[in-house]
């Protein structure tokens, strides 16, 4: 069965948003996400400084099954992205909600994101999505 960690927030496309500041974000692929790819061997990562609506794909994933959309959970600036899966993609597979996160999204007020979060899935609430 797939880890779902109780401290993240989901959307029901698969990715996981962590609170890492007052307004900012990181945002990866669910383990659940990762084992549905298969093998991950190529990251392409959004561009710095880019604004992003929520909702919109901002990243892709290729795998050996496939190639992913990731997309925005919230609109937001990409303030930083993990520059180590340009080398190492598999990490992804190896640590999806550690080492293998996707990038990192700033927005202005932090009342916003508190509410924007809370209408993100709990893991109780993922696990439902995913029929665990």
């Amino acid at each position: 069965m797939a880890v779902t960690p109780e401290d993240l927030r989901y959307t029901e496309e698969h990715e996981w948003v962590r609170r890492i500041g007052p307004t900012r974000v990181r945002v990866g692929i669910t383990d659940y996400a990762q084992s549905q790819l298969g093998d991950v061997v190529y990251v392409q990562l959004p561009d710095e400084q880019r604004e992003a609506a929520a909702g919109e794909s901002i990243a892709e994933v290729e795998s050996t099954k496939s190639v992913s959309d990731i997309y925005a959970p919230l609109a937001a600036k990409v303030v930083a992205v993990n520059e180590e899966l340009s080398n190492a993609p598999e990490t992804l597979n190896a640590d999806p909600y550690g080492a293998g996160w996707l990038f990192e999204l700033e927005v202005a007020d932090a009342a916003a994101l508190d509410v924007t979060l809370g209408e993100l899935l709990d893991a109780a609430g993922y696990q439902g999505v995913i029929g665990g």
